[in-house]
Formats: structure tokens, sequence, C-alpha cells
């Protein structure tokens, strides 16, 4: 009687089947896509519609306000021949290089000394990281004044009878561009230091005593050990500092807005000054396309040497 019971058809229990398919269907595909709807909205007008008209405006000959007037590539053409583009551009590279050497050697050097404390990285690790969370212009006006060659440091080195520091670093032409950086990086470098430490923690202590047996000393162990296991980490970063070296504007901007005479100018802030001192958006467009190009060639490198079956 079950066995036949069970074989039975029950018509009742065949239409509910497809109802329950139907709302498993609904629950997994089409829920998940309307809670993610108000987030993808927001993208489409903020960052899709803006980038779409920046591509449009690049071809144009636009002030800003009013009708813009179609000019194909003309923008493109005249940003090879613009001798302001390639300086921006060659202060950008100068900046890459620094920022790609000293803050990344600082916190790798830091990190590997305070990775082995047990009492007290805590302590270091917010001193060392408080300036990234200060607001930009706190931080470039704190070291404007520290800077002044009439009340700064250089000032009070002199007095002290220590010659050579009480010159106008942000004035001067060959150091304006390094004493940006330097202020950048004081802000910036702890913030590498903490990632680097978090990385470095997550080593296995294991592979230290493997080193130490074999007689491994202690810049062989960060050579063998430590950089191998925070490569991820560490490539990773380089990889960002290099956008954000390409980024640039803050600092520079409040601390000179590229002066003296275009001296510290990179490609962010003549783009600015382009489109809202000379009225020069179409122009403007063309040189944020070219800087996002230049970004875009390194996140193809990077995510080439990924699919290469790079470990980073």
């Amino acid at each position: 009687m079950q066995i036949q019971d069970s074989l039975t058809f029950n018509p009742a229990r065949a239409e509910v089947r497809p109802r329950r398919r139907g709302g498993r269907f609904f629950q997994k595909k089409v829920v998940p896509w309307l809670f993610v709807l108000p987030i993808l909205l927001i993208n489409v007008v903020v960052v899709l519609g803006p980038a779409l008209s920046a591509v449009y405006y690049a071809m144009t000959d636009w002030t800003g306000i009013g009708a813009a007037e179609w000019v194909g590539l003309a923008n493109f053409r005249a940003i090879l021949s613009d001798g302001a583009f390639r300086h921006a551009f060659t202060n950008n590279v100068v900046w890459l290089a620094m920022f790609l050497t000293v803050p990344v050697a600082m916190a790798l050097a830091v990190s590997s000394l305070l990775a082995p404390l047990r009492r007290g990285g805590l302590f270091f690790r917010m001193a060392f990281f408080i300036p990234y969370v200060l607001p930009s212009v706190i931080t470039a006006q704190l070291w404007r004044g520290l800077l002044s060659p009439d009340r700064g440091i250089g000032a009070q080195l002199t007095d002290w009878g220590v010659p050579g520091f009480d010159r106008a670093f942000l004035g001067d032409p060959d150091t304006v561009l390094p004493a940006i950086g330097f202020v950048d990086n004081w802000h910036f470098w702890g913030f590498l230091m903490v990632l680097f430490l978090a990385a470095m923690q997550n080593i296995p202590t294991d592979l230290y005593d493997a080193a130490r047996l074999d007689g491994a000393g202690r810049w062989a162990e960060f050579r063998d050990v430590t950089l191998p296991g925070i490569r991820p980490t560490l490539v990773f970063m380089l990889l960002m500092v290099t956008i954000w070296s390409f980024l640039t504007f803050d600092y520079i901007w409040i601390l000179t807005q590229g002066g003296p005479a275009g001296s510290s100018e990179v490609l962010a802030v003549l783009v600015y000054k382009e489109a809202f001192r000379n009225f020069n958006a179409g122009y403007a467009s063309a040189l944020g396309l070219t800087l996002s190009a230049f970004v875009g060639v390194v996140i193809v490198v990077f995510i080439t040497l990924r699919r290469r079956g790079w470990e980073i």
C-alpha cells in the first residue's frame, strides 16, 4: 500500500514544484540585483556619465559654459606639441621616482624593526600612522610654516650656527618639488608601514627559525624570508603608489599651486588650471583622458603579469 501511494500521481504536488523553482530563481538571481541596483544607479550617474561626457568634450572646443564646438582630435594633437604638458609629465615622473623609493624604503625598514616587538608595538604604529589621518590642508599649512626661511626650522638652525637651511625651499625652482615631496612623504609613509607590518606579522615564524638554523643573519632573513612573504602586498602597493603619483594634486596645489613659474606643476594641476583658470574645458578633458591612459597602462601591465603566473 505504501509503495502504491508513493507511485500514485498527485496533481497538487506537481503544481507546487514550479512555484518553488520560480521562487528560488527570484531569490537567488533577482533579489541580489535589487539590492545592488541603487549603488549601480549612483555609479552610472556619478562615474559613467561624467566619464562618457569627458570623452565627448575632449573632442570639442569648449569653455565650460555654453555650446561646445566639435574639433575632433585637435586637442590631442595640441597635447603632443604642448611644452607645459611635457614639463608636467616630467615632474610626474620625478614624483613617481621619489615615492617608489623613499617612503617604500622607510616603511620596509621601520616595519621590519617593529615586527619582532611584542610590547609597545601598538604605540609606535599609532604614532607613525597619525600623520596619515590628518587633513592635507592642516599638514600643508603646518609644514609651510616649518619650511619658512624667516621663522621655520631653517631659521632656527641658522640661529644655532648651522648654515644652509635658511632658504625658501618652496620658492626655489630647484628645491620646490623635493620639498613638497618631503611634506607628502611625511604624512604618507606611515600608511605603507602599517600595511607592510601587518603582512610581516602573517609570515610563519617557522620560516625565520629555519633561516636562523641555516646561519642566516638579519639581512639574509629580510631578503630571503620577509620580502618573499610580503611580495603580494609590496607589489600591490607599488602599483597603487604609481597610480597615486600620477593623480597627485592636493599638496602641490595647497603649497605652491604649481609654482614658482610652473616648477612644481604636475598633470593634475595642469588639468585644473586649463579647466578653471583658462576656461579651456575641452582641452582639459583631453588632458584628463591622457592622464587616465597612463594609469590604465600601469593597470594593464599589472594584470598581464598576474595572468602570466607572477605571484603579485
